[in-house]
């Protein structure tokens, strides 16, 4: 479900599409930026869905269909049919937080796998949630439930301080149905004005593949993020919204690409896997230990890595 998308300025962590990190330049996140809902004092209100939302919110619950029948989009993160040693925790955290899989040539995004520096937040994380004018309110609070009890998993995970809070927001959702994805342009330059129009065209011209994505930015040279933004389908059922709202989090705090060989695990895009995994877990925990800091090379981690995967994993190797 995933493609990386490194562009300038920016990094367009991931794209969680139906079949199938990095930063460049200097994009921070702009302050007092419009909602794409009205938080008026009379509270939110939904809209009617148009005649494409209700066909395409009808296709995605088919698609979601035919992947649990294939036994895909599992939630059992401690699968005990995917075991995994240290040499595999540290090998597949290596490929996933050291290597992007696109970049951005004369405006266009294309597969180009290479090398990157380490990048993670150093600073606390506030998310605010916008949803479009016609995702249902009943969708809004279960979506606003899930997004703050992850954020409060992920920091415990981390250490890093993950909140939802309106106030001054340095990561923002977007939930939005078909239509209002097309005009968001405008919402997502307010957040980052030096947004490339590449990036752009892949939320406002979103294929029916990509379910969601997500951008992270950084100021400057500094491989310290300053702000993120994640666009996720409003048509989506639950589950798949749920594994957008899992992979699109986790990915934009440094766990940048996909790895084939990574089992059991979010950051593959074979699709098994739905939810946050013990493996992704410990990767987290890794990305965010203090013996590691932006900046870093994959040379100059891998023996500290491969230090905390054996303590992490005693024995198993």
């Amino acid at each position: 479900m995933r493609r990386r998308f490194p562009l300038r300025g920016l990094c367009v962590v991931a794209l969680m599409t139906g079949l199938g990190g990095c930063v460049i330049g200097d994009v921070t996140p702009a302050s007092g930026s419009r909602p794409v809902t009205d938080r008026a004092a009379g509270g939110p209100t939904a809209t009617a869905p148009t005649l494409q939302s209700r066909a395409e919110r009808a296709y995605y619950a088919r698609v979601e269909t035919n992947y649990r029948a294939q036994e895909l989009l599992r939630d059992d993160g401690d699968a005990a049919d995917a075991p995994f040693d240290a040499d595999d925790l540290a090998e597949n955290f290596l490929r996933i937080a050291f290597y992007d899989e696109f970049t951005e040539r004369d405006g266009v995004l294309v597969r180009e796998a290479a090398e990157n520096r380490l990048h993670r937040w150093q600073q606390p994380v506030r998310l605010s949630v916008e949803f479009g004018p016609s995702v249902a309110l009943e969708q809004r609070e279960k979506d606003q439930a899930a997004i703050a009890a992850y954020a409060t998993r992920l920091s415990r995970l981390t250490g890093l301080p993950i909140r939802v809070s309106n106030w001054r927001p340095n990561h923002v959702v977007l939930i939005v149905n078909e239509g209002e994805r097309a005009g968001l342009a405008e919402r997502i330059r307010a957040f980052a004005p030096e947004v490339s129009q590449a990036a752009l065209d892949t939320v406002t011209q979103m294929r029916p593949d990509t379910y969601c994505t997500v951008f992270s930015f950084t100021p400057g040279a500094s491989a310290a993020y300053s702000g993120a933004l994640t666009v996720i389908r409003g048509e989506l059922p639950d589950l798949m919204r749920l594994a957008c709202i899992h992979e699109e989090l986790a990915q934009s705090l440094g766990l940048i690409a996909d790895h084939p060989h990574a089992r059991p695990s979010i950051f593959n895009d074979n699709e098994e896997f739905a939810l946050l995994t013990r493996q992704d877990e410990l990767m987290l925990r890794m990305l965010y230990d203090r013996r590691l800091r932006p900046g870093m090379t994959l040379a100059e981690a891998r023996p500290i890595v491969e230090i905390m995967a054996a303590e992490m994993l005693p024995g198993e190797s």
